[in-house]
């Protein structure tokens, strides 16, 4: 055939496709209308039926690009939502330009170890093909039984597309069980269990940004049919919060849209997550992006970290102190109640400082829920700032000691710490003011003597204004704490930043 108008009987099906192939290939057709239009006269045939739809599976493969393998048959609910299905060929149809993404799911997964994987294999080059035929062929095996699409991007990074929050995280935390040797999913209709000569391959910890669910984020499909748009940024930008919070094991964080659109998909029937109540989603507040805040949630799967749920309640409560700027007490005070109630809900640990700290010269969990309390005391009762902030950052010390103790904790109690060291400096130097007007008074005796020639020695100056600062006779500290709380008012606006910004 040289022209449509020579399809007639005589003509084979092998011989029409073979026509239309080139076509196809030189891009005349890029778009199943418009290979539909073109084939208008012939359509009445019914024999060229079969071959119109090998040619759109042929249009799929070369110009649908991330979405080349999703077909009706097993994508049933992201072929709704990413494809313009044609009235005569209900399996074919044109894939969206412009997607509005209420009904539609990123995951960006990252594998731990795999750079360090390919030097230790480089002598042994099968272990390498076979981590790729296993990322080829097994994860995809995996996402398209949980109704979603994934690809393999810049080596060690996996991009997952699905129609619903607990397709996305089903598939998540399917191929990080398949990847970490775990049974999180459980269920026989995902296979996740290493067979063959996958076996062989090492365990690898994986993080995971989900986001989605959202219709002020639309997404675009470029012409190569590849994914662009802010819910893409969204996604790595969670999985990389994830891999700061969790460098060596496996951590999934999602948005609070996607949390609430599974509870709500899993309301009547349940997915196997859902009904074996294997996931739990821990609030960890407000995070900002390049300037955008997202309310996000770790999601929760290793039976040894559950015990986050035991101190959600304290999270909460800080976050809500910090949207509303209780610097004078309240964040103070809800700081103190979520560490002593992470120790206490943690597994025992013992760790030993640099130098002694209040006297302790090992830190356990009873340590910090007494190292809580010593801050309690100073900063509402003893109206003893310094003490109260150095005992902040001796809980930074001893907390990146304990590779258990949550790593979301111990970047908010930095965030925090240095807020309230912006309001140190000016502190100090109006008590040091008052300390030099009421000498007299504070110091007796030797003391005051001792003061008096001391003036000049600057390390005894400075632990005698230590003594000073903590002096009943100096009044009026909680005022002067609080009203340089007000003064740095803008100063001390905190979110929880993670990424560039």
């Amino acid at each position: 055939m040289k022209d449509l108008t020579e399809y007639n009987e005589t003509v084979s099906d092998n011989e029409l496709f073979s026509f239309l192939y080139d076509k196809i290939l030189n891009r005349e057709f890029v778009k199943f209308s418009q290979l539909k239009e073109y084939a208008a006269p012939v359509l009445r045939d019914k024999r060229s039926q079969p071959v119109i739809m090998r040619c759109f599976e042929l249009i799929k493969r070369l110009y649908w690009g991330f979405f080349a393998g999703i077909s009706l048959a097993t994508h049933r609910r992201l072929w709704r939502e990413l494809v313009i299905a044609d009235k005569n060929f209900p399996e074919a149809g044109d894939l969206k330009d412009t997607l509005t993404v209420s009904n539609l799911y990123i995951s960006m997964m990252d594998i731990h170890g795999y750079t360090k994987f390919c030097q230790d294999s480089r002598k042994n080059l099968s272990l390498q093909h076979t981590l790729d035929r296993a990322i080829y062929n097994e994860i995809q095996n995996i996402s398209r039984q949980c109704g979603a699409v994934s690809q393999r991007e810049r080596g060690d990074e996996i991009v997952l597309v699905a129609a619903t929050a607990t397709d996305a995280l089903t598939a998540t935390l399917g191929i990080i069980d398949f990847f970490s040797k775990t049974n999180v999913v459980d269920d026989l209709a995902i296979p996740t269990k290493r067979v063959g000569d996958t076996a062989v391959l090492p365990v690898f910890k994986m993080t995971a940004g989900i986001t989605g669910g959202n219709t002020s984020s639309p997404l675009i499909i470029t012409e190569q049919g590849n994914l662009a748009g802010f819910l893409l940024n969204t996604g790595a930008r969670l999985q990389t919060r994830a891999n700061e919070l969790s460098a060596r094991e496996s951590r999934v964080m999602v948005t609070k849209q996607v949390y609430m659109n599974f509870q709500k998909e899993n309301v009547g029937e349940k997915c196997s997550l859902a009904r074996n109540n294997a996931v739990y989603f821990f609030d960890t507040g407000m995070i900002e992006f390049k300037g955008v805040q997202l309310p996000s949630c770790e999601a929760v799967f290793k039976p040894e970290d559950r015990y986050k749920e035991n101190f959600s309640e304290e999270m909460v409560r800080l976050f809500g102190s910090i949207k509303e700027n209780l610097w004078e007490q309240r964040i103070f005070m809800d700081m103190m109640e979520l560490i002593s109630k992470a120790a206490r809900e943690m597994q025992p640990f013992n760790v030993t400082p640099l130098k002694p700290i209040s006297g302790m010269q090992t830190i356990t969990n009873d340590s910090v829920v007494q190292l809580c309390n010593i801050g309690l005391k100073a900063y509402l009762h003893d109206e003893d700032y310094i003490t109260a902030v150095e005992i902040l950052h001796n809980f930074i010390n001893i907390i990146e000691m304990i590779p258990s103790f949550d790593r979301l904790v111990l970047d908010y109690i930095k965030g925090i710490t240095d807020k309230y060291d912006i309001l140190l400096d000016s502190y100090n130097k109006s008590i040091d003011k008052e300390i030099d007007d009421k000498a007299a008074t504070i110091f007796t005796g030797n003391y005051y003597k001792t003061w008096q020639a001391a003036k000049n020695a600057t390390v005894i100056y400075e632990k005698l204004k230590g003594i000073g600062r903590k002096s009943n006779a100096i009044t009026k500290k909680k005022a002067l704490w609080y009203n340089l709380i007000k003064k740095y008012q803008e100063k001390m606006v905190f979110t929880l930043h993670s990424g560039k910004k």
